[in-house]
């Protein structure tokens, strides 16, 4: 059978003899970080875990006295980018109950509470001695939040300037709030990262990218052994334009299609029970769905980079963005007939799904190193560290602050 715009005869062909078979192993060099990775493996017999809770740790964690280390103070706010944070070797004091997010605590549902961290308040932080190697922020309430704490500021962009403005229901002007922006970290001497080159861009910060990372060998073999399409996201209601909901619908609606995520207005829709149940719903299925309005919303998220990981291919609607190379990762299309039909074929051919899955699988190891994140991001740190130590204005106490010459030694490697 012959795909429009595809031509899935020969790529078949290629796909199946250029690829491993069931039986090959593949080893990448030896990493400590990421592991080893084994490509084309037999399928393992599916199985949804229960998992276990983690130990009612952080009720009493604030009281814990922290050890001498280096520590980051962390303002919470999306627990799979703050959980990487732990292969950078410092301590972690993560500020959990902020306003206006939805779980007061850590959501274990997501990850656990990484090694080496503790939760505490924000009150707590704002009394703790000033001793953090650097603070992280994630917008501009948390820096406001953390003006009286002595130490460098980092703020990490996670959103599009326009999505943030289309979930919000703003009518500020977007110049304004990137001009707003700019002028404040250049004030407080605060550092910007953005987690893609399409979101540094929206806010006018495109000096420091840093991608997320993602351990591909922390995920079991795939199996795909049930013939259901998967897209995990959280709020879709209140998100229906930015995840261009209707083209998904119209593509994906009388198809088998698993939904995760918090969405309290959709019944039978829930997140997962923890990581380990995340892995064991991304083991079993067949493919993964991410739609994006290209005006609104990267090509990808962490979400979709895990579910690559795990041995997924993507199926979504063509985005300038997209790491998705059509015909060999997964298929793109504007066209939600086209992407049916698509979809049709990977819950028929199961071992077609899978070695595109593999190739997935490669392009997360390549893109999305969990090694190069924690390079990338140490120097973002000590970036952050030099531009607070070398700041014109002292938001703390008005003044123009003292130099300080070590502002980028000692950092963990």
């Amino acid at each position: 059978m012959l795909l429009p715009g595809v031509g899935l005869t020969r790529r078949r062909i290629r796909l199946k003899y250029a690829f491993p078979r069931h039986t090959d192993r593949v080893k990448r060099a030896p990493n400590r970080t990421e592991g080893i990775v084994h490509r084309g493996i037999s399928r393992p017999r599916c199985r949804i875990l229960m998992g276990t809770r983690p130990r009612g740790r952080y009720e009493s964690m604030a009281n814990e006295p922290r050890k001498a280390e280096r520590t980051l103070l962390v303002f919470n706010c999306h627990e799979p980018w703050i959980y990487q944070l732990s292969v950078l070797g410092f301590g972690l004091d993560i500020i959990v109950g902020l306003r206006g997010k939805y779980n007061q605590g850590w959501d274990d549902r997501m990850r656990p509470v990484p090694a080496r961290a503790r939760l505490i308040t924000l009150d707590e932080a704002l009394r703790a001695p000033p001793s953090y190697y650097c603070i992280i922020a994630h917008n501009t309430t948390d820096l406001l939040e953390a003006r009286s704490r002595p130490e460098p500021k980092l703020l990490v962009l996670h959103h599009t300037l326009e999505g943030r403005l289309q979930e919000e229901h703003s009518t500020i002007d977007p110049q304004k709030m990137r001009e707003m922006l700019r002028t404040y970290v250049d004030l407080v001497g605060a550092h910007v990262v953005a987690t893609s080159m399409f979101k540094g861009e929206s806010w006018g910060f495109t000096e420091d990218i840093v991608h997320f990372g993602i351990d591909v060998g922390g995920y079991p073999p795939h199996s795909g052994q049930e013939a259901r399409g998967l897209r995990i996201s959280n709020f879709i209601s209140q998100r229906q334009q930015i995840l261009r909901w209707d083209f998904h619908e119209r593509a994906f609606g009388d198809l088998p299609v698993t939904l995760v995520g918090h969405n309290p207005d959709r019944p039978g829709v829930a997140a997962a029970r923890n990581w380990d149940h995340l892995k064991a719903i991304l083991q079993c299925h067949r493919f993964y769905i991410h739609t994006a309005d290209p005006r609104f919303e990267a090509g990808h998220n962490m979400a979709m980079a895990e579910a690559m990981a795990a041995g997924l291919p993507v199926l979504g609607n063509r985005h300038p963005t997209s790491p998705i190379r059509h015909g060999i990762t997964g298929f793109l299309s504007d066209d939600p007939r086209e992407l049916h039909h698509y979809a049709e074929i990977l819950l028929e051919d199961q071992e077609l799904a899978e070695m595109m899955g593999q190739q997935a699988r490669r392009t997360v190891q390549l893109r999305f190193s969990l090694v190069r994140f924690k390079h990338a991001f140490l120097r973002s740190i000590e970036i952050a560290r030099r531009k607070w130590y070398t700041r014109k204005f002292d938001p703390v106490s008005g003044a123009t602050p003292p130099q300080k010459v070590d502002a980028g030694a000692g950092a963990p490697s």
